[in-house]
């Protein structure tokens, strides 16, 4: 494998915030009253990577529309607030200094379906400032992730990349951007196809 630049998605992939996601979305809810709709870090493995929206008509479907998405903007802002103020010592084996040789070689990227903010937390948290060129995420765009990636590689003028992720969403993403997927294994989920598994984010740097 020899691309220019290499793109990566951040939960099951980057770090598990899963237990940390949860925590801070069920402060939200316990202050509006909404204890019976808290989740827990199980609920959320199957949720990860896809778009809040999505979340948020699984999450919350008893609450009727617009105020179901409203009511997700709220949880996630709680989350955000949650993140910066925990130490998150959440992150893969590895990661600041797999993507600090990577950087030697390669521009490395991230492309989420999260909201504004969590990728610059993401990057911040693990120490990644200096090795990230751009970022783009779901709440910057508003589209798919496929879309999102393909957005991301106009504006940044990338030719040849992969994406590193670790659920079938990501693997969609990557048919519909046109681009090779490489399967973190060590994820969330079991994607139907890819061009390359990892079993530790390490394994980049022999691939």
């Amino acid at each position: 494998m020899n691309y220019e630049s290499l793109i990566f998605d951040i939960d099951g992939t980057l770090w598990d915030s899963r237990s940390l996601v949860a925590e801070g979305y069920n402060l939200q809810l316990k202050d509006e009253g909404l204890e019976h709709l808290f989740v827990d870090a199980q609920r959320l493995k199957s949720l990860f990577g896809k778009v809040m929206t999505e979340i948020a008509d699984i999450l919350f479907a008893e609450i009727p529309l617009p105020e179901r998405y409203a009511l997700m903007e709220r949880c996630m802002a709680r989350e955000n607030q949650y993140l910066q103020d925990n130490p998150c010592a959440i992150g893969y084996p590895g990661v600041k200094e797999t993507l600090t040789r990577l950087a030697e070689t390669h521009r490395l990227f991230i492309v989420s379906n999260s909201q504004c903010g969590y990728p610059e937390l993401c990057i911040r948290k693990l120490g990644l400032e200096q090795y990230i060129t751009a970022h783009l995420c779901f709440g910057d765009t508003g589209t798919s992730k496929g879309k999102t990636i393909r957005t991301l590689m106009e504006r940044q003028g990338i030719t040849s990349c992969a994406y590193i992720g670790d659920t079938q969403g990501d693997y969609e993403a990557t048919l519909e951007a046109g681009i090779p997927f490489v399967w973190a294994s060590y994820g969330f989920g079991v994607p139907a196809g890819y061009v390359a598994k990892i079993d530790a984010l390490s394994d980049l740097l022999t691939l």
